[in-house]
């Protein structure tokens, strides 16, 4: 017997019923094989159907009728094409060569049947451990992060001058670099980070009460402060109080003060220490509002970190004013020794 791939539904089974009943009083051979079909044995007794030709009469009621061989072959091929059946292979025994499925195309369903949607879901195989560390983003280092980690350590005369090597080594000729070479006279003793800004300068400078009395030039001052930005210059000057005396002190910044009130100051009034950023300074400098021969001490506020752990130097632009304003005539200063360099 053919192997038996489908599914029935209720008609299927009733027509399968029918066609059994027939084969078991059609003599056709089947009889015997009857328990092996897929359906019950109520479908087969309550099958009441039976065939004959066209023309004759109905017969009584509860009596059967043997169909007639051309229409009953056409019934069995019906039903077998309705419930799927596969062809026996070759080596199968007990295969009916006339019971064998034929290639149909499955049945339409009607157009006013209406599929119900399905719902698709996309689930992303698990990443191993190696996936995981390729695609993990790679995270840039920051300077804050490096500096947390790191003891503070206070700046040397050698910090600033592999500064300045490292500044202009590919603009300056190996001659021009030579000439750069700060001598270490020009260096005051740099702060330990134990000193405030008033008694550092009281260490380096004893003598600055004789110095600020006989200072009587204007558009020049006799000790300069170069911060990071306005808000420190402040800090740095309420922290002046014990260090300056009876001294004129001037902010040389550029928040909320333009660059021509600073400049008439300078000239009306003589200044004696000026507290603020290289950029504005620089400005000053090259406005001809402030003279830097008469200029005794450079102090960098070296040591201090901002919110983001950056010292003065650290800033890529605060450097760079830095070292421009080293080239309007500090280097030459330096040299001579009429000017010091203190990092606190």
């Amino acid at each position: 017997m053919s192997s038996w791939s489908g599914g029935t539904n209720k008609n299927t089974s009733n027509l399968f019923g029918q066609i059994l009943f027939l084969l078991e009083i059609s003599n056709c051979g089947v009889g015997d094989s009857m328990e092996s079909w897929p359906t019950s044995k109520s479908l087969i007794r309550n099958s009441r159907f039976t065939l004959r030709e066209p023309g004759t009469t109905a017969p009584d009621p509860g009596e059967h009728t043997a169909c007639h061989p051309a229409r009953f072959d056409k019934l069995i091929r019906q039903i077998v094409s309705a419930l799927h059946w596969k062809e026996p292979s070759d080596g199968e025994e007990g295969g009916d060569p006339e019971m064998t499925q034929q290639d149909t195309a499955p049945a339409p369903e009607p157009a006013n049947k209406t599929k119900q949607p399905t719902e698709c879901f996309l689930t992303q195989p698990k990443k191993t451990k190696e996936e995981a560390r390729k695609t993990r983003k790679w995270k840039k280092k920051k300077i804050s992060d490096i500096l947390a980690k790191s003891e503070p350590k206070p700046g040397s005369p050698g910090d600033l001058q592999q500064l300045v090597k490292d500044h202009y080594s590919g603009r300056r000729s190996v001659i021009e670099l030579e000439e750069l070479n700060l001598p270490d006279s020009c260096f005051l003793k740099a702060n330990d980070l134990t000193h405030s800004l008033s008694s550092y300068l009281k260490e380096i400078c004893p003598k600055w009460v004789k110095l600020r009395k006989t200072h009587g030039e204007k558009k020049s001052v006799l000790m300069l402060i170069l911060c990071s930005s306005a808000v420190r210059a402040l800090d740095l000057i309420r922290s002046l109080t014990a260090f300056k005396g009876d001294a004129k002190v001037m902010k040389l910044f550029a928040k909320h003060i333009k660059v021509q009130e600073q400049v008439k100051l300078l000239e009306k009034r003589v200044i004696h220490l000026g507290v603020g950023t290289p950029g504005r300074i620089k400005e000053l400098v090259k406005q001809d509002g402030l003279n830097l021969n008469p200029l005794k001490f450079l102090v960098f506020d070296w040591n201090w970190r901002d919110q983001k752990l950056r010292r003065m130097m650290d800033i890529p632009e605060i450097r760079k004013e830095v070292f421009e304003l080293l080239d309007m005539g500090v280097f030459s200063l330096c040299k001579s020794e009429s000017l010091k360099l203190g990092l606190f």
